[in-house]
């Protein structure tokens, strides 16, 4: 793994549990072990390594989440299971930082909202409903900060179980299938980089 891919993963794992504001050049350096001038070079400001952080991360979640395919059902278990394995370890990145930056205008807002504009308008598709889209958003969501907050994993089998019945209960809501085409909401962050 290069120096830019460790840095970045390391702070795509600091945002998940202090914010992409708990994601400093001293930080990643002193746990990197180098310098911070080798870990400025990288990026030239902490805008820019925020806005590498989500890119960062908005590939890992692809790549977790999206890239399989499949229904509606079939990604919410993976989000699920992305959350419960703690694929980042403060749970879902976009959980986190999209709560922080949701009233701070800029670029870094900008692409957390573009990343979740596009997973939503995933969902919608799926499900082909936009209020079931943000249902089963907000219900994910809850089941990772539950998780995380109360180190209790049943938050996820009880979303998972909310998720089937809410499914069942519009008959045909099931309507379409995600592809690995879909997993191009991890372009986002680099259209605003």
């Amino acid at each position: 793994m290069d120096s830019r891919a460790a840095i970045l993963g390391r702070a795509a794992e600091i945002a998940s549990v202090d914010g992409l504001e708990g994601v400093t050049i001293g930080r990643l350096a002193v746990e990197l072990g180098m310098s911070k001038s080798g870990v400025f070079s990288h990026f030239g400001s902490k805008e820019e390594l925020q806005l590498a952080a989500v890119h960062t991360a908005s590939e890992i979640f692809a790549r977790e989440v999206v890239v399989a395919g499949g229904s509606l059902l079939d990604l919410s278990d993976r989000w699920l299971d992305y959350s419960k394995r703690r694929v980042f370890p403060g749970g879902c990145f976009f959980v986190v930082t999209r709560s922080e930056f949701a009233a701070r205008p800029g670029r870094v807002r900008d692409a957390l909202m573009l990343f979740n504009l596009r997973w939503v308008s995933l969902l919608e598709r799926l499900c082909g409903d936009a209020q079931m889209a943000f249902e089963v958003d907000a219900l994910l969501a809850a089941a990772d900060r539950f998780a995380v907050l109360y180190d209790d994993a049943s938050a996820y089998e009880r979303v998972r179980l909310a998720l089937r019945a809410r499914h069942t209960m519009p008959i045909g809501t099931e309507i379409s299938i995600a592809t690995a085409r879909d997993s191009s909401i991890a372009s986002q962050a680099s259209s605003t980089i």
